[in-house]
């Protein structure tokens, strides 16, 4: 299930500030379904930011993490039309991204 990343990019002095919806269901593995079934586990693993092409931020998540995560991300060095995009992969192999450019 690839979800959908909505994306704001915009500067705030000298300091680009990325905010990141992410559409994912998270689940742990841990709860069950109304049969009593367990959920399998689906959750991201990976998330790359980057700014024209270069990697300003990668980092590992868990099944910790709520469902539809929100990331906030602050980095030095970005001008206005400058492209930034979030990518993610999770542990079935499913992977997503999205791109916008700095406002």
């Amino acid at each position: 299930m690839a979800g959908k990343i909505r994306i704001r990019a915009q500067l705030d002095g000298d300091t680009c500030e990325v905010k990141a919806l992410m559409r994912h269901p998270m689940e742990t593995g841990l709860r069950k379904n109304q049969a009593g079934d367990a959920i399998p586990a689906h959750y991201i693993e990976e998330v790359t930011v980057t700014h024209n092409d270069q990697v300003v931020m990668h980092s590992y998540w868990g099944a910790a993490v709520s469902a539809n995560p929100f990331l906030g991300v602050r980095f030095a060095g970005g001008q206005a039309g400058d492209t930034v995009k979030v990518m993610w992969r999770d542990n079935t192999g499913a992977t997503d991204e999205g791109e916008t450019t700095i406002r």
